[in-house]
């Protein structure tokens, strides 16, 4: 099971819908797709998708990080010591989340195609399926009522709904949208780091009777340590997104009084799987409920971030939505949803199908 080739690929895609969120709009994408294969023939996929915003890796610099010269020195280990080459990815790039998580992926998948079981199986599940929110960008109430319907036709049960250009216009988007949908549809909000501490004390007070299910990175990065000040109603609420990316941040997080109820962990923030294990062992040791969330990324880191999140058992959310919009994929299979809920597909690995860049 030694490995003999690591290659990286850089593939543009577009999107079939673009959209706003609080900082930008977004209507295309790169995805780094890296196959690295076995001698005795299996093939593992690893894909990344940084963002310089949050985690100070853009794609040049994933690539780079990915080169020939720099993953050598993982060519000729065996993939059956999983851990170590982990805890060596953790080493090596310590400032290339999205390079540590292609490479983690690929480890990951083939390690489990080897034992011929779903990457789940080996991580050990708790969760069968669960359903996944699917995101509305900023937009006026009209466009937002017809993209809701759009996905309520779908069979899509949860909505996340980006905040964060004006309060006014949040709260009346978020009214028209439960006037309309009702309370079985479940929504949840991202406001992107829109808001100040007097916004969300508003926000919170203002939505009560909407019976919101989270409210996502509401502050600025850098300012977490105004939500202390907050009453306990507030802050469990509150899912971590930008400023929670690393183990370390997490352990910050969750130190007397802990700062918010629930962390959302994404694999191209943190590096992978195994860096998203420790900081859900935080989680769960303060108590705090996981969400699950993404970029805009391939069917491949979308998949493994369902593996690790259902094999979890505090995990509450998942919005692992973000491969339904590329206008096209390197892969099939995966998972499978079926009136918004998501489960993988029980085939070996991470059950990919690969159709080539």
């Amino acid at each position: 099971m030694k490995i003999t080739r690591i290659e990286a690929k850089r593939v543009p895609l577009d999107l079939t819908r673009p959209y706003t969120i609080a900082y930008k709009t977004v209507s295309a994408v790169e995805i780094c797709i890296l196959e690295v294969e076995t001698e005795s023939g299996l093939l593992g996929l690893g894909a990344a998708n940084p963002s310089p915003y949050v985690v100070g890796e853009d794609m040049d610099a994933c690539m780079a990080a990915l080169a020939p010269d720099r993953v050598e020195k993982f060519l000729g280990r065996d993939v059956r010591d999983l851990r170590r080459l982990c805890q060596d990815l953790h080493e090596t790039y310590p400032e290339n989340p999205g390079a540590k998580a292609a490479l983690d992926l690929a480890f990951h998948d083939l390690f489990a195609q080897h034992l011929g079981v779903p990457l789940l199986t080996y991580l050990g599940q708790y969760h069968e399926k669960m359903a996944t929110s699917i995101t509305i960008g900023i937009k006026n109430v009209a466009d937002t009522l017809e993209e809701a319907q759009e996905y309520i036709d779908r069979q899509f049960k949860i909505l996340k709904v980006k905040l964060g250009h004006s309060l006014e216009e949040d709260l009346e988007r978020l009214i028209k949208l439960r006037e309309r949908f009702g309370a079985e549809i479940g929504i949840r909000v991202d406001a992107n780091q829109g808001y100040t501490t007097a916004d969300l004390v508003h926000f919170h007070q203002a939505t009560q009777a909407l019976k919101l299910e989270l409210v996502e990175q509401p502050l600025p990065v850098g300012e977490e340590d105004a939500i202390r000040g907050l009453n306990w109603e507030i802050r469990k609420t509150i899912a971590a997104d930008e400023s929670l990316v690393t183990a370390d941040h997490a352990f910050q997080w969750v130190s007397d009084p802990k700062m918010c109820g629930i962390f959302n962990i994404k694999l191209m923030k943190c590096g992978g799987i195994y860096q998203a294990q420790r900081i859900a062992e935080a989680a769960r040791f303060a108590e705090c409920e996981l969400m699950w969330g993404c970029n805009d990324e391939s069917i491949i880191s979308i998949t493994a971030a369902l593996h690790v999140a259902f094999s979890c058992p505090h995990t509450r959310f998942i919005d692992l939505d973000g491969s339904l919009d590329l206008a096209r994929d390197m892969v099939e299979g995966g998972f499978i949803l079926e009136d918004g809920f998501m489960r993988p597909n029980g085939k070996p690995g991470l059950g990919l199908t690969y159709l080539g860049v």
